[in-house]
């Protein structure tokens, strides 16, 4: 009897010492496989944030356009983040480059058009008055993204003539130029709505310009934010646009009649 007894108490101690020694092998490992997944997926998780975060490049311009004036002529220079010059450009409504030239006051307007004359290179003649002005080079280089920016220059000698945050709001939305009266119907001049510019051109029928009804460029009163809008499809001078901050704008509306291209510019208000 006492025989059994030890024999019992030795077979249990056995069984008991056994399992003891397995779950210290056991348990740590399944430890590990349910924690690995949450690891991985967090460390991933972080990466690709980072990764859209630095890869985002909306509104950085990968070409710079310069600037200078030499003997009546104003030339501009295209080229990448790299220094190279840049010569590829989409054709955009009949022209490589749109040059839109204003004083700093917004007084004086000027919607040119530049010749390649190299790569990289455009040149165009001009007969701006003395004084301090922005350029818009309007292009659409193929491939590459582009944003355009004011650039500041000088044509003749400075006399800050030109005042800056010299705009006064038009009363009435009617210009006269060439004998061609036209009147500005918007259908409304709040911000962040969508926007129908419609003009009222009395009558008469406008010639197609650049291969539209007409052209349109709107700038903020600090000569910074340049927007230039075409017509919608149709045979009405009807242009949309919406405005992202409330301020007093300048917009310039082009229409050619009898072979003559015409400027009317109207200041407004978005509230």
């Amino acid at each position: 009897m006492k025989k059994w007894t030890i024999s019992a108490l030795v077979y249990l101690f056995v069984i008991v010492g056994g399992y003891y020694v397995y779950a210290s092998f056991t348990e740590p490992e399944s430890h590990n496989d349910t924690n690995a997944p949450h690891k991985q997926e967090a460390e991933s998780s972080h990466g690709q944030d980072h990764q859209e975060d630095g890869n985002n490049h909306d509104g950085e311009s990968e070409v710079i356009p310069n600037i200078q004036v030499e003997n009546g002529e104003l030339i501009i220079t295209l080229k990448d983040l790299e220094g190279n010059p840049v010569s590829d450009l989409e054709v955009n409504h009949e022209k490589l480059m749109h040059l839109i030239v204003v004083s700093t006051d917004l007084k004086e307007y000027q919607h040119l058009h530049p010749q390649s004359n190299g790569p990289g290179v455009f040149k165009v003649s001009h007969s701006l008055p003395a004084g301090d002005y922005k350029a818009f080079v309007d292009i659409k280089p193929t491939g590459k993204t582009y944003v355009t920016s004011p650039i500041s220059f000088m044509a003749g000698e400075s006399h800050n003539e030109h005042e800056k945050d010299s705009l006064t709001v038009d009363t009435e939305l009617i210009k006269e130029a060439g004998g061609h009266t036209v009147k500005l119907l918007p259908s409304a001049l709040k911000v962040n709505e969508d926007i129908q510019l419609k003009f009222d051109l009395t009558g008469d029928t406008p010639e197609q310009y650049l291969g539209a009804l007409g052209h349109v460029v709107i700038l903020d009163e600090r000569g910074e934010n340049y927007v230039h809008v075409h017509p919608l499809e149709g045979n009405e001078p009807v242009f949309a646009t919406k405005f992202s901050e409330p301020g007093i704008y300048k917009i310039w509306a082009e229409f050619k009649f009898n072979g003559q291209v015409y400027v009317y510019p109207y200041v407004v208000e978005i509230k």
